[in-house]
C-alpha cells in the first residue's frame, strides 16, 4: 500500500488534517508537540467509479459514482529547525519519514505561529519561510548519515570488485534509494562520486530525496490566512485548505445533518436535520468558505500527492470481463493503485504472485479484446487477468 506523511512545523494543523483525512481518534492540542509518537491512519485516494460510465448496476464499492482507494497515512511529529541535529524530536522525526513515499508538508499560512510552532499574533510570521526548511532537514539528515560512511565508501570503491553506488545504496537502504537512483543523481549533477568529498555531498542527497520522498506543500487554515499570501502560496505550486473545515464537514455527515462525500466544492443540508441557529451558521460560513476555495483541500492534496507526485493510476482486475464481476458477482470489486507505465503482467502479480508467475494473457474488459503482456495500462482500466494458477 502506498504510504503518505504528513509532515511540518508543530501546531501547524497536522492532528487535524490527520483526523479530518481518516477520521482517527488524535490528539489535537494548541502547544507544540502534540504528537509525540508517530500516528498511522488509513486515508483514501478519490476517483470516479467506471460503473456509471458504463452504466452497470450493483457497484457497492463506491458512493453516488465516487471511489475511494485506502492508502496508508502517517502524521509524524513536528520537525523544528536543526531537527537533524537533535533539535526538538530530531531524529525520531525523520526516522518516521523512512515509510513514506511521498510527503504532505503541512505550512500555517494563517502566519500565527513562529517558525518552532509556538503560537504567534496572526499574520506576524510568513509562511513562506517554513516551506523550504523542511527539504533542509531532510537533506542534511539524509546528508549526515552518508558522512558517516562516506570514508568507508570511498575506500572500498579503490576495489574493481566494488561500485561506489552500490555503497549509496547500501547505505541508504532504508529510504528506498537505490543503486539507479544514486548513479541518475550522479548523472545529473555531473559529477564523479569517487572522486568526491563529502561536504560536496549536499546537492547529491537533496536530489535523491526529491526524487524518492517527493514534497507536496498544504497551505493550511486557508480560513484565517491573507488572501494574496494564498494566491502566492498556490502559484509556488502549494495547494490550501482548512483541515478544520474538513473535520467538521466529516462529523456532520457522520451525525447524519448533512451529505457530504469527501473531496466535494460543496455539500447539501439534510431536509430532516435538527440543527440550531448556531450549528446552521456554523455550517453557512463553511458553504462560503468551500464556494471560495473549491472545497477544503484536504482530499484534494491527497489525491494531488499520489496521481501527480507519484504518478499514479487505478486499474480494477475483474474474473468476468462480460459482467465486469468476480467469481461471486460482485461488480468491481477491487480497485489497485499502480504507478504509469505498469503492464497486465505487473497487475497479475499485484493480485497475486501466484496469478503473476502463471500469467498468460489479459484481456481488456472495456473493448472484450486479448492485450499484449507488454500494454501500458491506462487509469480506469479494467482487465481480467488468465493465468494457470487461480
Amino acid at each position: 500500500m502506498i504510504t503518505l506523511a504528513l509532515a511540518g512545523k508543530p501546531n501547524c494543523g497536522k492532528s487535524t488534517f490527520f483526523k479530518a483525512a481518516t477520521m482517527a481518534q488524535v490528539e489535537i492540542a494548541n502547544y507544540p508537540f502534540t504528537t509525540i509518537d508517530a500516528n498511522h491512519g488509513v486515508a483514501y485516494v478519490r476517483t470516479t467509479c467506471p460503473c456509471k460510465e458504463l452504466g452497470i448496476e450493483g457497484c457497492t464499492q463506491c458512493q453516488d459514482g465516487v471511489r475511494f482507494v485506502p492508502v496508508a497515512f502517517i502524521d509524524v511529529a513536528g520537525l523544528v529547525p536543526d531537527a537533524h541535529k537533535g533539535r526538538g524530536l530530531g531524529n525520531q522525526f525523520l526516522d518516521n519519514l523512512r515509510q513514506a513515499d511521498a510527503i504532505l508538508h503541512v505550512v500555517d499560512a494563517s502566519g500565527a505561529t513562529d517558525e518552532e510552532g509556538n503560537p504567534v499574533d496572526p499574520g506576524s510570521h510568513d509562511p513562506r519561510e517554513d516551506i523550504e526548511f523542511l527539504g533542509v532537514e531532510m537533506t542534511m539528515w539524509v546528508h549526515g548519515i552518508l558522512a558517516k560512511h562516506w570514508p568507508r565508501i570511498r575506500r572500498q570503491a579503490q576495489s574493481k570488485n566494488y561500485n561506489i553506488h552500490d555503497g549509496v545504496a547500501d547505505v541508504l537502504a532504508g529510504l528506498g534509494i537505490t543503486y539507479e537512483d544514486s548513479l541518475h543523481a550522479e548523472s545529473e549533477l555531473g559529477i564523479d562520486l569517487q572522486r568526491s568529498e563529502v561536504e560536496d555531498l549536499v546537492p547529491f542527497c537533496e536530489l535523491l530525496l526529491a526524487k524518492n520522498k517527493p514534497v507536496l506543500f498544504v497551505a493550511n487554515k486557508m480560513d484565517t490566512a491573507d488572501r494574496a499570501l494564498l494566491a502566492d502560496l498556490t502559484e509556488k505550486g502549494g495547494i490550501v485548505s482548512s483541515a478544520a473545515a474538513e473535520l467538521a464537514l466529516r462529523m456532520a455527515a457522520e451525525g447524519g445533518f448533512i451529505h457530504y462525500i469527501p473531496g466535494d466544492p460543496s455539500f447539501t443540508i439534510n431536509e430532516d436535520a435538527n440543527l440550531s441557529a448556531q450549528q446552521r451558521a456554523g455550517l453557512e460560513h463553511l458553504a462560503a468558505l468551500m464556494a471560495e476555495h473549491g472545497g477544503t483541500g484536504v482530499q484534494q492534496a491527497i489525491d494531488r500527492a499520489v496521481f501527480e507526485l507519484l504518478d499514479q493510476i487505478i486499474v480494477y482486475p475483474v474474473e468476468d470481463e462480460r459482467h465486469f464481476t468476480d467469481k461471486q458477482g460482485r461488480v468491481l470489486p477491487d480497485a489497485f493503485l499502480m504507478p504509469k507505465g505498469s503492464t497486465p503482467r505487473d497487475l497479475a502479480y499485484q493480485v497475486h504472485t501466484d496469478i503473476g508467475e502463471g500469467f498468460l494473457y489479459a484481456v481488456d474488459a472495456r473493448t472484450d479484446m486479448r492485450i499484449k503482456e507488454s500494454t501500458e495500462l491506462k487509469h480506469g482500466d479494467i482487465i481480467k487477468i488468465v493465468s494457470t494458477k487461480k
